[in-house]
C-alpha cells in the first residue's frame, strides 16, 4: 500500500544526498513532491525526474533556505502549483567545517541560518499552509546524532542542530491545536557526497566508530521518514530519535579525520 498516495510534500536541499533519497522515496510512496535546491539545479532536475519516472509530479523551486525572503517566495510558487501541502522535511544543511579558534561571525550566521532560523522559518510558511487549509500536516526536521554527542570543528553546525531539537518541542506543543505533528529524525554517518569529498576512505574511518560497523546509505534514510509522513506515527509529536546504527550510544569519533576535513573545508 502507497502510505503517501496523491499527498503533497516538500523537501528542502532535495537536489542530491539524503534530501533526494527522500523525495524520490517520497514519491514512490504515492506522494507528489516539490523539490527545493539552492545552487544545484542540474542535481533537482534529475531528482524531479526520477519522480517523474515513478508517475508522481515533482515541481522544482529554488531558494537560500538561510534567507526568508526567499523561503516566502519558494513558498508562494508552491502554493500556485499544488492546492495544498500536506508534509514538509526539512532537510536543507550546511556543515560549516572549522576548528572552534578559526569560527567567524559570518561562518557562524550562515550556518545557523541555513539550519536552524531556515528550518523554522520553512515551517511556519507550511504551517499557516496547512493551517489554512485544514490539513493534519507533519513537518519533520533531519538533525544529526552530532547534536547529541559533541563534535570536534563543528562547533556551529552541532549547535544549529541541537536547536532544531528545542525547536522540534515547541513547535510540535504551538501546532498540536491545528493537528500538525512536528518531529525530527538525526542520522549519524551516511555515504553522501561531501563526507565523501572530505575523506574518500569514509565508510571505513567512520563505520569503526559505529556498533554496527557500517556508514549507512543514503536510502536507509527513507523509512524513517515515510513513517514519519505517514499515519504511521499518528501519535508522535514532538519527537527526536537516532538513525545512527548505534553511535550515539558509544559516542566515539575518528578524531583524525575531523582534523583533516576541517583543513580541507578553510
Amino acid at each position: 500500500m502507497s502510505r503517501l498516495l496523491n499527498q503533497v510534500v516538500l523537501v528542502t536541499g532535495a537536489s542530491k544526498g539524503i534530501g533526494r533519497a527522500l523525495a524520490v522515496g517520497c514519491a514512490r510512496e504515492g506522494a507528489d513532491v516539490i523539490v527545493n535546491y539552492h545552487t544545484d539545479r542540474t542535481g533537482a532536475l534529475a531528482t524531479a525526474a526520477e519522480i517523474g519516472a515513478l508517475g508522481r509530479r515533482a515541481v522544482v523551486l529554488q531558494a537560500d533556505v538561510g534567507r526568508v525572503p526567499q523561503i516566502r517566495r519558494m513558498f508562494a510558487r508552491a502554493r500556485r502549483a499544488f492546492p495544498r501541502l500536506d508534509v514538509l522535511i526539512n532537510n536543507a544543511g550546511i556543515t560549516g567545517w572549522t576548528p572552534i579558534w578559526d569560527t567567524t561571525e559570518e561562518q557562524w550566521d550562515r550556518v545557523v541560518d541555513t539550519n536552524l532560523k531556515g528550518t523554522f522559518f520553512c515551517s511556519l510558511a507550511a504551517a499557516q499552509w496547512m493551517r489554512e487549509k485544514k490539513v493534519a500536516g507533519r513537518i519533520i526536521h533531519i538533525s544529526t546524532n552530532c547534536a547529541q554527542l559533541g563534535v570536534k570543528n563543528l562547533v556551529a553546525y552541532a549547535s544549529s542542530k541541537a536547536g532544531i531539537h528545542g525547536l522540534t518541542k515547541q513547535l510540535a506543543v504551538e501546532l498540536a491545536p491545528w493537528k500538525i505533528r512536528v518531529n525530527t529524525f538525526a542520522p549519524g554517518p551516511v555515504q553522501v557526497e561531501r563526507n565523501l569529498a572530505d575523506d574518500p576512505d569514509y565508510d571505513r574511518s567512520w563505520g569503526s566508530m559505529v556498533p554496527l560497523d557500517r556508514t549507512a546509505t543514503v536510502d536507509e534514510m527513507v523509512g524513517p521518514a515515510v513513517f514519519l509522513a505517514s499515519d504511521d506515527s499518528s501519535y508522535m509529536t514532538g519527537q527526536t530519535f537516532f538513525v545512527d546504527g548505534g553511535w550515539t550510544a558509544q559516542g566515539k569519533i575518528p578524531a583524525a579525520n575531523m582534523d583533516q576535513a576541517a583543513r580541507r573545508n578553510r
